[in-house]
Protein backbone atom coordinates (compact mmCIF):
# COMPACT_ATOMS: atom_id res chain seq x y z
CA UNK A 1 0.00 0.00 0.00
CA UNK A 2 2.89 2.36 0.51
CA UNK A 3 4.24 1.65 -2.95
CA UNK A 4 0.79 2.63 -4.33
CA UNK A 5 0.70 5.66 -2.24
CA UNK A 6 4.03 6.97 -2.75
CA UNK A 7 4.10 6.48 -6.34
CA UNK A 8 2.53 9.77 -7.24
CA UNK A 9 4.35 11.91 -5.02
CA UNK A 10 7.03 12.58 -2.34
CA UNK A 11 4.60 11.80 1.08
CA UNK A 12 5.29 12.83 4.53
CA UNK A 13 5.06 10.17 7.80
CA UNK A 14 1.98 11.47 9.09
CA UNK A 15 0.11 11.59 5.66
CA UNK A 16 1.08 7.96 4.99
CA UNK A 17 -0.21 7.44 8.36
CA UNK A 18 -3.50 8.88 7.90
CA UNK A 19 -3.75 7.12 4.73
CA UNK A 20 -3.08 3.82 5.36
CA UNK A 21 -4.60 3.67 8.83
CA UNK A 22 -1.56 1.92 10.53
CA UNK A 23 -0.02 2.35 13.88
CA UNK A 24 3.21 4.21 13.86
CA UNK A 25 5.05 1.45 14.86
CA UNK A 26 4.27 -0.74 12.18
CA UNK A 27 4.47 2.08 9.41
CA UNK A 28 7.95 2.56 10.65
CA UNK A 29 9.24 -0.80 10.78
CA UNK A 30 7.73 -1.22 7.15
CA UNK A 31 9.25 2.18 6.10
CA UNK A 32 12.95 0.63 7.50
CA UNK A 33 12.36 -2.37 5.48
CA UNK A 34 11.60 -0.63 2.68
CA UNK A 35 14.35 1.53 2.83
CA UNK A 36 16.61 -1.18 3.60
CA UNK A 37 15.70 -3.05 0.10
CA UNK A 38 16.10 -0.18 -1.88
CA UNK A 39 12.46 1.03 -2.65
CA UNK A 40 12.16 3.94 -0.51
CA UNK A 41 13.94 6.97 0.17
CA UNK A 42 13.72 9.32 3.21
CA UNK A 43 14.70 12.83 3.10
CA UNK A 44 15.17 13.66 6.93
CA UNK A 45 14.44 17.84 7.30
CA UNK A 46 16.20 19.35 10.88
CA UNK A 47 12.81 20.79 11.98
CA UNK A 48 11.25 20.91 15.13
CA UNK A 49 8.90 18.42 15.43
CA UNK A 50 11.22 16.38 13.06
CA UNK A 51 10.09 16.35 9.43
CA UNK A 52 10.62 13.03 7.29
CA UNK A 53 9.73 12.74 3.77
CA UNK A 54 9.85 9.27 1.65
CA UNK A 55 9.99 9.11 -1.71
CA UNK A 56 9.97 5.85 -4.34
CA UNK A 57 13.52 5.39 -5.19
CA UNK A 58 13.90 4.17 -9.48
CA UNK A 59 13.84 0.68 -8.08
CA UNK A 60 10.85 1.69 -5.90
CA UNK A 61 8.89 2.95 -9.32
CA UNK A 62 9.76 0.12 -10.92
CA UNK A 63 8.02 -2.20 -8.57
CA UNK A 64 4.43 -0.01 -8.97
CA UNK A 65 3.19 -1.95 -11.81
CA UNK A 66 3.62 -5.30 -10.09
CA UNK A 67 1.76 -3.55 -7.04
CA UNK A 68 -1.04 -1.70 -8.95
CA UNK A 69 -1.71 -5.28 -10.89
CA UNK A 70 -2.02 -6.81 -7.02
CA UNK A 71 -4.41 -4.54 -6.03
CA UNK A 72 -6.70 -4.77 -9.51
CA UNK A 73 -6.50 -8.31 -8.84
CA UNK A 74 -7.70 -7.64 -5.29
CA UNK A 75 -10.29 -6.06 -6.21
CA UNK A 76 -11.68 -7.78 -8.86
CA UNK A 77 -11.96 -10.85 -6.26
CA UNK A 78 -12.93 -9.05 -3.36
CA UNK A 79 -16.55 -10.68 -3.67
CA UNK A 80 -14.57 -14.13 -3.63
CA UNK A 81 -12.17 -13.72 -1.20
CA UNK A 82 -14.99 -12.72 1.62
CA UNK A 83 -16.76 -15.49 0.72
CA UNK A 84 -13.97 -18.21 0.82
CA UNK A 85 -13.00 -16.28 4.46
CA UNK A 86 -16.86 -16.77 5.34
CA UNK A 87 -16.73 -20.49 4.62
CA UNK A 88 -13.40 -21.01 6.40
CA UNK A 89 -14.49 -18.78 9.52
CA UNK A 90 -17.33 -20.96 10.10
CA UNK A 91 -15.62 -24.25 9.68
CA UNK A 92 -12.73 -22.94 12.15
CA UNK A 93 -15.84 -22.13 14.54
CA UNK A 94 -16.97 -25.91 14.84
Amino acid sequence: MIISLAQYETLRFNELKRNLGISQPMLSLTLKELERDGLVNPTYHPTIPPKVEYELTPMGQSFREPVNALGQWTLGNLAKIDAAREIYDAVAKN
